[in-house]
């Protein structure tokens, strides 16, 4: 079973920056994808980003050149840099692991953008 914990979230002004953490309970090389979605209210859950274990990184359009993601395999940790913050960016954001034909969420960190 894979467990992943997320921490991070807050309320920010438009234009602010947050840094999002997801631990996870395995090794992290050892999950096909991990990544990072979010869920407004209303609106169904989208990819925000994702990192697989060849480095492989893809990013929603609306997101490209303002959010980073990373990873710390030794803290099997990854990690979504959130800079220049818009109203629009405000979901709950979910951390998630894809092994094999199994999915795995952590229970999300809110993330509140305030214009």
């Amino acid at each position: 079973q894979v467990q992943l914990v997320e921490s991070g979230g807050g309320l920010v002004q438009a234009g602010g920056s947050l840094n999002l953490s997801c631990v996870v309970s395995v090794k992290i090389l050892t999950i096909n994808q991990m990544g990072w979605y979010r869920q407004a209210p209303g609106l169904q859950r989208e990819l925000v980003a994702s990192i697989m274990p060849s480095g492989y990184i893809n990013y929603a359009a609306d997101v490209k050149g303002r959010f980073t993601i990373s990873r710390d395999n030794a803290k099997n940790t990854v990690y979504l840099q959130m800079n220049s913050l818009k109203p629009e960016d405000t979901a709950i954001y979910y951390c998630n692991g894809k092994k094999w034909t199994q999915d795995y969420w952590g229970r999300g960190t809110q993330v509140t953008v305030s214009s």
